[in-house]
């Protein structure tokens, strides 16, 4: 993503008609659906590193790969269809898995190995697309702000096919990680929504590109962001502060586990860190070290692993 802010950065420098451009560019390379990762790797790891997850990465994708699945699909609530996998677990279990991928990744790319993880744990997994991504439709990504509807319809589809005794953990990594944290603020979340694993969720997408912009162009939000906001408002239907998981978390009755790499510069870990101070419900907060963004679990697959076990254990076995 850093070349979309680079041109909004230097359209910005010329005055109020490069800040007009800078918004139009921002908002064209980045809110509509995308045909290629736009995530500059550097971000998750350098080379060396790379070269290690791939190989946990590869392994796990070839597994999930060669699992019976089902192909399903729902429609959200703006009538866009949306799609996901339903992997069942070797043995009948009360328990599902909901998993969220990351921006311009899809679900069974981002989400295979931690599906894997769980599907060894015995549990069902349901990997799903996010809107404008994979198989599902949609014009326009919707940063958690629109997604975390899509959560809960989800959600609501899981509770209709499998009944109420089926208890739901809702996974998320990065853009994943928000939509499920903002969905945890709804009121109408099924009761059966035992427990959030949120890896790597930023606050809201008008701090995270603010983030962006300052850090590497030493540019502050006004005015780009603000015309910016305002122009995926009346395109995409909303605005990149109409929402944030601290607002979620707040109110919020269901444990939430926060996970962060130390390292991430893309999304910085202050907002695990400031979404983990304000959760009013059960909380924890694992900071993994030397991992960058969205490769914790790839930095340290036995400490996230046993803390995800462990929180999921302490929940889901709750009456």
């Amino acid at each position: 993503m850093k070349p979309i802010i680079a041109a909004a950065g230097v359209a910005a420098a010329a005055g109020t008609v490069g800040a007009f451009a800078a918004a139009y560019t921002l908002f064209n390379r980045v809110i509509p659906r995308q045909t290629e990762l736009r995530v500059d790797i550097g971000e998750m790891a350098d080379l060396d590193q790379w070269e290690e997850y791939k190989k946990i990465i590869h392994p796990n994708k070839e597994w999930l790969a060669a699992r019976q699945m089902e192909h399903i699909t729902i429609q959200a609530r703006d009538k866009i269809t949306l799609h996901g996998d339903y992997i069942p677990a070797d043995d009948p279990t009360d328990t599902i898995v909901i998993a969220f991928h990351g921006y311009t990744g899809s679900g069974m790319s981002d989400c295979a190995s931690i599906a894997a993880f769980f599907l060894k744990k015995g549990f069902d997994c349901l990997v799903v697309d996010n809107r404008a991504h994979g198989k599902s439709e949609g014009d326009y990504v919707g940063f958690g702000i629109l997604d975390r509807y899509d959560c809960l319809a989800w959600v609501r589809y899981v509770c209709e096919r499998f009944g109420s005794g089926k208890k739901i953990v809702l996974y998320g990594v990065s853009m994943g990680a928000s939509t499920v944290v903002m969905a945890s603020g709804f009121l109408q979340l099924p009761e059966n929504v035992k427990a959030i694993i949120s890896d790597c969720a930023f606050t809201s997408p008008y701090d995270v590109f603010a983030h962006i912009l300052k850090r590497d162009y030493h540019l502050p939000p006004f005015p780009v962001m603000n015309i910016n906001n305002e122009l995926c408002r009346r395109k995409a239907g909303y605005g990149f502060d109409d929402y944030s998981t601290l607002t979620a978390v707040k109110t919020t009755t269901r444990p939430i586990l926060f996970i962060h790499g130390e390292n991430d510069n893309f999304v910085p870990t202050w907002m695990s860190e400031k979404n983990y101070e304000n959760c009013a419900s059960p909380k924890e907060l694992l900071i993994v070290p030397n991992a960058g963004h969205a490769a914790s679990y790839y930095e340290n697959v036995p400490l996230y692993e046993k803390t995800v076990s462990d929180f999921l254990g302490k929940y889901l076995n709750e009456q």
